[in-house]
């Protein structure tokens, strides 16, 4: 069956629409447009703006989208519109309409990328066909998924993994835990795993350490993306508490992939997406992720065996959910 299909990575921020030529088991891309999610007041707007022009239907769509999908219903927390299955593929033209959680659209992408797009953490011992594989990916928040083997392929689990507890580990990330905590209530692994919270990170160093800040670091926080300003800081050396917050997170990041690959046992590999990691990727390959990654007491070894791989390309969401497109045909 030769057709064209419809695929979205949908954010708070931005949403990235993609058309794409489904040929039996070929999938080539056709086109995509990056659009700014406030520009539009339905995902619908979006899709026919990007569809314009285009005599030939799509035979169906597919969209990851932010936060659970329950019911064909989006529960998207930052994404300010109310996206619905069924009112979808009505307004597309009856076409298949699916949702899901974008950590899932990214876990169906990551398997379908090539060797080149990976940066390689740890080389993996396991080769068990058909092994679970994790997902974990900081970003604007966190996202977790997982890859389950059944019939021949793998099946995406979504979760909400971001919003479970944090877990510190040594004195000074439980002093970081009681700050957030007095500031937030609730302290989810996502306060300190992505970007605001490599900033929340820095933040409490600054103040339990009592150092003073440099007039161009506060300058440039105040005018810039403070998580990616201390990001750039850290890798530069530029300044000591950026560098330790960098550490910090880091080692928070190898301890929560993983606690995702027991959870999940991910004899597959564990699959580091996310916009953060390839801009930190000297910090990630420094021996910190993989000391964190695999201190997990008597099962140490397993973790010491697991492949973690680190996704370069920033489109795999779209080419996850494209796949997840093609086959509802």
């Amino acid at each position: 069956m030769d057709c064209l299909i419809l695929a979205g990575d949908v954010g708070g921020t931005k949403t990235h629409l993609g058309l794409y030529r489904a040929n039996g088991e070929t999938l080539s891309a056709v086109r995509d447009r990056l659009y700014r999610t406030a520009d539009f007041k339905s995902l619908s707007e979006a899709c026919a703006d990007f569809l314009s022009g285009r005599g030939e239907p799509v035979k169906a769509a597919c969209f990851g989208v932010p936060g659970p999908v329950i019911e064909g219903e989006a529960h998207a927390t930052n994404v300010p519109w109310l996206m619905r299955e069924a009112e979808l593929s009505r307004e597309l033209g009856a076409t298949p309409v699916r949702l899901i959680n974008d950590l899932a659209a990214t876990a169906y992408g990551v398997i379908h990328l090539e060797q080149s797009e990976f940066a390689v953490l740890q080389r993996g011992r396991y080769r068990v066909h058909g092994a679970n594989i994790a997902v974990i990916a900081a970003g604007t928040g966190l996202g977790e998924a997982s890859l389950a083997f059944e019939d021949g392929s793998f099946h995406a689990v979504s979760s909400e993994g971001g919003h479970a507890d944090f877990a510190p580990r040594g004195d000074e990330q439980v002093a970081l835990y009681r700050f957030l905590r007095a500031e937030f209530g609730h302290v989810s692994v996502e306060r300190v795993l992505s970007g605001p919270g490599l900033f929340n990170i820095y933040r409490f160093l600054r103040q339990s350490r009592a150092t003073p800040e440099p007039e161009w670091l506060r300058s440039r926080l105040e005018n810039e993306d403070p998580a990616a300003v201390v990001g750039e800081a850290a890798l530069e050396g530029r300044d000591p508490e950026c560098v330790c917050a960098l550490a910090m997170f880091v080692d928070i990041y190898g301890a929560e992939a993983g606690n995702m690959a027991l959870k999940v046992l991910a004899l597959g590999g564990v699959y580091i997406g996310g916009g953060i990691a390839p801009k930190i990727l000297p910090a990630l390959r420094d021996g910190r992720f993989i000391k964190s990654f695999s201190d997990k007491g008597r099962l140490a070894g397993m973790l010491g065996g697991i492949e973690v791989r680190v996704s370069l390309n920033p489109g795999a969401a779209l080419l996850g959910a494209a796949y997840c497109a093609r086959a509802m045909l």
